[in-house]
């Protein structure tokens, strides 16, 4: 009940924000102040709502990203795992049966789980009855092992040459109370048509992340488009024929938006190489909302001289 309500008034406050818009804002001027105010786009302003509307609802998913509530670094060859106060060498959480199961290393460095006697467990929403591989997210199928009938789920993360245990849990503070999202106003003048140029085929590029590692992420392109007659350029990120993913901070970072930047998602190109760029629609990367993802850090090619005040502005947690 108390996540609907949360939902009900972030979608609440940004209909009357959106109303604002379209009516001036508010106070004097009366007849005088509506009859030289700009033509509002009304589907335009829908089509941001319905946006905003969906982005609310996958961040309050019982394990979208305000549900983390845990990542552990696994540096022995094997560790019990629950959130027992005394669990030998383990690794304790936040919330869970006391004592949950051993992750164990082979000499291949492949991953399995041993399940504790007498504990319901499920794996990938099927019982979980005795010791199993534990395939990590860069695995086709990953392994998700739940717990406490549903509400927590424990996956295993590969970052660089390390692993980590990663544990979502529904009813973790960070998602029963949060506090909703702030948006810059939508601006039509935020949604810009650039122009795509393709890379080589298979070129990547190097992408950090919050935790210090560095992948080579698959890099097909460049988006570029203008500005107030500036041009500026955007590396995209993903595979051929997907949509593009930009990994992104401006002048606003820090001042009003993430410090850490924003992401922005744009369809594969059209005819011609046209590519929208809504910047309306950028947004906080998960670390905005948690200690415990391993968020993407955007590119040095990525990081422009322009204040985009536009998208999501920066989450303040009533949870610390």
């Amino acid at each position: 009940m108390r996540i609907a309500r949360v939902a009900g008034i972030a979608m609440g406050m940004a209909s009357l924000a959106g109303m604002l818009v379209a009516c001036g804002g508010l106070g004097g001027g009366g007849e005088e102040k509506k009859a030289s105010a700009p033509k509002v786009d009304q589907a335009f302003m829908a089509e941001q709502q319905a946006w905003r509307n969906q982005r609310l609802e996958d961040l309050l998913r019982p394990d979208g990203w305000t549900s983390l509530v845990g990542l552990h670094w696994l540096e022995l060859k094997a560790h019990y795992v629950g959130s027992g106060a005394r669990i030998g060498n383990g690794v304790r959480f936040a919330f869970g049966p006391e004592k949950m199961g051993m992750i164990s290393r082979d000499g291949a460095g492949g991953w399995s789980f041993t399940p504790e006697s007498g504990v319901a467990l499920t794996l990938n929403g099927e019982p979980l009855k005795g010791r199993v591989a534990l395939h990590s997210d860069q695995d086709p199928e990953p392994a998700v092992i739940g717990f406490d009938e549903g509400k927590g789920q424990l996956t295993l993360l590969r970052r660089g040459d390390r692993d980590a245990l990663r544990v979502k849990y529904a009813d973790a503070p960070t998602r029963l109370q949060f506090a909703g999202l702030k948006y810059w106003a939508p601006d039509p003048s935020w949604r810009i048509e650039g122009r795509f140029i393709p890379h080589t085929p298979g070129k990547t590029l190097p992408i950090g992340d919050i935790v210090g590692t560095q992948s080579d992420s698959p890099n097909p392109g460049l988006v570029e488009f203008e500005r107030d007659g500036v041009t500026y350029r955007l590396e995209a990120l993903g595979e051929a024929g997907r949509e593009l993913f930009f990994v992104l901070a401006d002048r606003t970072s820090g001042h009003g938006s993430y410090p850490a930047g924003r992401f922005l998602e744009a369809a594969w190109p059209g005819e011609g190489g046209k590519v929208v760029l809504d910047f309306n629609r950028a947004y906080n990367p998960p670390c905005a909302f948690t200690l415990f993802a391993t968020c993407p850090l955007p590119p040095p090619e990525n990081r422009l001289d322009v204040a985009i005040d536009a998208g999501e502005k920066t989450y303040v947690s009533p949870v610390h």
